[in-house]
Order: C-alpha cells, then sequence, then structure tokens
C-alpha cells in the first residue's frame, strides 16, 4: 500500500511541474463531464417539469372535450349530434364499468365581472360539478369547494383563483364577499391556491391556468346564463378510472358510445394524459441519448489530449525512465507510474467538470428558465466515464513507457 501512495504522490509531483500543460489537459475532461451533466440535468428537468404538469392533468383522468367547428360545419353536426352534453356523462358512467369519479364543466359567456372594490374583465367563469375539484387536484388557500347541496341547490356561490382575487379583493380576504357576473350576485366561499404553470400547453394540449378562473356550480350556469345557439351543452367531461390498466380500454369504450349516440358525428376529442405523458418521455429519452453522446466526444477529445501528452512525457522523461530502471525499478513500477499520472488528470478533470456542470445548469435555470435537475446518477455516470477515458488512454503510453530499454534510456539526451 504505501508503493502505492509512493507512486501517487510522485505523479502529483510531475504533474505540479507542469501545472498549465496538464490544465490544459484537463480542459477536455472538465468540459466532457460538464456537458453531460448539464445536458442530463435539463432531460431530469424537463421530466419532472411533465409529471408536474401531467399531474394537475390527472395520470388516472380520460378528458373529453367538444370540437369547435364554424359555423357552417356546425349546423350541419346539429343534424346529428347535440354535442357534448349531461346525457354523455350519464352514458359513460352506466356503460363503462372501470369509471371511478366523473366530473362536467362549462364556460360561461360573460359581458362584465365586477365586485365592491375591483373588475376583473379577464376573469373566465366556468361551470363545474363538485368532483371537478377532486378529478385535477386543485387546492385552497382558503374557504371551501362547491359542495353537491350547492350544485343542487343551485346556489349562487364561487370559488376564485388567485389573481382574480388580487384583482377584485387586493389584500383582503374574499371570503363571504359579492362578485357580480353579468346580472347575478355570486357570493365567495373558497381561492384556490396557485399552481404557477411553467408552460401553457404540454404534448400539443392546452393548459389551464386556474388563476384567472371564477368557478361556479354547473347547474347555476347552465340554468341561469344563455348558451348560444347550436352551442354543446358542455364543454368538457373528465372521468378518473379505477387503475391505470383500464385507462386504454376505457378510452375505447368511451369512443365507441359518444361516436354511437353522436350519430357517427366526431365532434368530440378524447385526451388521455397517461399517453402523453408516455409519449413525452420517449421523447425524452431520445434527447438525453443524443445529447450525452454529442457530449461524450468531448470526453473522447479529452481522453486523445491525455495520450498525447503522456507521450510526450515519455520522450521528455525518457533519461528519468532509464535512471529509475537502473536504480532498481521494476517494468511494473514505470507503467504503475504513468497510469497514475493518466488517472489523476482524468479524475481530477472529472471532479472539476462535475462541480462546473452543476454551475452550468444552474445558469440555465437562472437566465433561460428551464427547470433542472441534477442527480446523483448523471454525476456517477459522467465522472466514471472520465475515469474510464482516463484508464483507457493512458494504458498505451504506460505500457510503452515500461518497455523502454534501460540502456538505450540512459543514453538518451
Amino acid at each position: 500500500m504505501l508503493r502505492y501512495f509512493s507512486e501517487i504522490r510522485l505523479a502529483f509531483s510531475n504533474l505540479q511541474s507542469h501545472k498549465l500543460r496538464t490544465f490544459l489537459t484537463m480542459l477536455g475532461m472538465i468540459f466532457g463531464v460538464g456537458a453531460v451533466i448539464a445536458m442530463l440535468s435539463i432531460g431530469a428537468g424537463a421530466e419532472q417539469e411533465s409529471l408536474r404538469l401531467i399531474d394537475t392533468m390527472g395520470v388516472r383522468n380520460i378528458i373529453i372535450r367538444d370540437r369547435e367547428f364554424k359555423d357552417e360545419d356546425l349546423k350541419k353536426n346539429r343534424e346529428n349530434s347535440l354535442g357534448l352534453s349531461l346525457r354523455d356523462a350519464q352514458n359513460i358512467v352506466a356503460v363503462a364499468p372501470d369509471i371511478e369519479m366523473h366530473a362536467c364543466k362549462k364556460r360561461v359567456k360573460t359581458f362584465q365581472i365586477f365586485s365592491y372594490q375591483g373588475k376583473a374583465d379577464s376573469a373566465n367563469v366556468i361551470g363545474v360539478t363538485p368532483a371537478y375539484f377532486r378529478l385535477v387536484k386543485y387546492q385552497l388557500s382558503e374557504g371551501n369547494f362547491l359542495a353537491e347541496l350547492d350544485e343542487r341547490e343551485f346556489e349562487q356561490y364561487c370559488v376564485i383563483g388567485s389573481r382574480v382575487k388580487q384583482k377584485l379583493f387586493s389584500s383582503m380576504s374574499p371570503i363571504g364577499q359579492l362578485i357580480k357576473i353579468n346580472n347575478l350576485w355570486f357570493r365567495v366561499i373558497g381561492v384556490l391556491a396557485d399552481n404557477t404553470l411553467t408552460k401553457d400547453e404540454f404534448e400539443g394540449v392546452k393548459l389551464q391556468d386556474f388563476s384567472q378562473d371564477i368557478y361556479i356550480p354547473l347547474s347555476t350556469a347552465l340554468k341561469k346564463f344563455e348558451l348560444k345557439k347550436l352551442e354543446s351543452e358542455l364543454d368538457e367531461i373528465i372521468v378518473s378510472v379505477k387503475t391505470t390498466d383500464a385507462i386504454k380500454p376505457s378510452a375505447v369504450l368511451i369512443s365507441q358510445i359518444l361516436t354511437s349516440t353522436h350519430g357517427q358525428v366526431e365532434d368530440f376529442s378524447l385526451i388521455v394524459p397517461r399517453e402523453l405523458l408516455e409519449q413525452n418521455q420517449r421523447t425524452q429519452r431520445i434527447f438525453n441519448i443524443v445529447m450525452s453522446c454529442i457530449a461524450s466526444i468531448s470526453l473522447l477529445v479529452g481522453g486523445i489530449g491525455i495520450m498525447n501528452i503522456m507521450l510526450a512525457n515519455i520522450l521528455e522523461r525518457t533519461r528519468e525512465i532509464g535512471v529509475r530502471r537502473a536504480l532498481g525499478a521494476r517494468q511494473r513500477d514505470i507503467w504503475m507510474q504513468f497510469l497514475i499520472e493518466a488517472l489523476t488528470i482524468s479524475l481530477l478533470g472529472g471532479a472539476i467538470g462535475v462541480v462546473f456542470g452543476f454551475g452550468v445548469s444552474r445558469v440555465v435555470a437562472l437566465y433561460a428558465e428551464w427547470s433542472t435537475v441534477v442527480t446523483t446518477t448523471s454525476i456517477g455516470l459522467s465522472f466514471g466515464v472520465s475515469a474510464a477515458v482516463g484508464l483507457i488512454f493512458g494504458i498505451y503510453p504506460a505500457v510503452r513507457a515500461s518497455r523502454l530499454d534501460p540502456v538505450e534510456a540512459l543514453r538518451y539526451e
């Protein structure tokens, strides 16, 4: 063991005597490891963000949306189909065996929204059944959600998003306060916690920023607000299935039910968040592989640089090798000395590269506002590859140095 420490100390001493050359040789490993960690951290951050976005849609949910058409096409469709309706929700629940819960949603057309303290022109007023909040996993910052009794009694209660609260009530608590929507007054019973989405769509599906929403009972929305002519009764139905295995069969069955009840008119679309997640993960996996391969080229170049410098070292230190052999050093000792030097360069370069990669990922997160996550897997992978590169590209110079003839080495000038 003491012999190995002696070889390591000698290797450090030799590298310190050529600091600039050693540092320049390490640059390839530093950039290579740093690039791998930065690329993988961006990929891991994107995956984490995708999981969060999918969680807002519900991993076991199936979303049925009413499709929009031009007036002429809508008239033609209405000859066979009334569009998405409460009857569709009832049919789906009655026929599909794996449905655990369902909710319906309808956006209301408004021309004015205000309170005594402010006005919110950009707020969306949406009628929902009480189960909607559980299916989309909304959280409250204060108050309560709409209840089944509110739905049955056509109550004029509402739950508002954080931006609506800010516009209409500023810093005061809105619970119990009144909001006028068109010509009706609604009492605020709850405020939603902010979700702060970083994207407004995922895999082509638009995500909802509910901070600007006002939720009222669906029964109240359908009874007390006017629908446009030929407009569908509902904008969206969300169903939750009991298990993830039941998602695909249930989606197929729902499609068949709606196609049949809508007279073969495809005036609805099905969105399966879990399939979107799987599609996103496949794309992300390919991105990670491609970017890691590109970054690995830097490691390969770094390895070639190490071999090149070590070969140059052999020429410069041929006489030193001859002296050591003359004093009793074995071929194995020479081999060990040069291999340890090559490994030291790659390991030091790898360690600095880890810090560099971590710094790059933080800079990307700070200035590009991308979510980045540096994982222990990415650190272990990149550092392990840098060590392997140092070992592989250090073997040839070490073997060549150990095979030098001692007599010829001593004569070398």
